[in-house]
């Protein structure tokens, strides 16, 4: 039989209010509480947190409290990340992040949905699609990436962006939905 855990992992419609998923919700909040809750320069007890709260976490990485995230469990950040304040990723499915990643104040990260129709919207189902953040990409503040979205190499999303599609290598987009606006040489 397949755990609501593995239906959620895998993109397939599950009940988050089953046991397993409410405590695993409840230990990234414990974790991102007490990480929360670190000094400005406690970046040994602040990795140690990460190393516990994330799927993976490359070298040199730092988040800015405040810090939410759904699980953790499913966000693996690279080499040089860096996250500034009020960053949120909701991480019912896989978050990749490449090396040397940018994310501005209040940026957002989504992998959960829900289902367009309003009676299975209100009998609570809900389902994720993953997301993948290139190398190099830089996410403005209050940017937000949708479920689903891949963010080629060496791009930039620009503050307040929402996006909504791919997003191909070497290029920025801005608006609500971010479009291409420009090439970057």
């Amino acid at each position: 039989m397949t755990s609501e855990r593995e239906k959620m992992v895998a993109g397939e419609r599950y009940d988050p209010s089953d046991p397993e998923l409410v405590a695993a919700r409840e230990r990234a909040r414990e974790l991102t509480a007490r990480y929360d809750d670190t000094a400005p320069g406690a970046d040994g007890e602040r990795r140690e947190i990460l190393e516990r709260l994330l799927g993976s976490v490359g070298e040199d990485v730092s988040i800015e409290p405040p810090f939410h995230c759904d699980y953790g469990e499913h966000v693996h950040v690279g080499d040089g990340f860096y996250a500034n304040v009020d960053c949120v990723i909701l991480d019912v499915c896989r978050v990749e992040i490449g090396d040397d990643c940018l994310l501005g104040p209040g940026a957002h990260v989504y992998t959960a949905t829900h289902p367009l129709d309003p009676a299975e919207r209100a009998a609570g189902e809900e389902y994720g699609e993953p997301v993948a953040i290139g190398d190099r990409v830089w996410l403005g503040g209050r940017a937000v990436v949708n479920p689903g979205v891949s963010i080629g190499d060496d791009s930039v999303v620009a503050s307040g962006a929402v996006v909504t599609e791919d997003v191909p290598e070497g290029v920025v987009v801005r608006g609500n939905p971010a479009r291409v606006a420009t090439e970057i040489e």
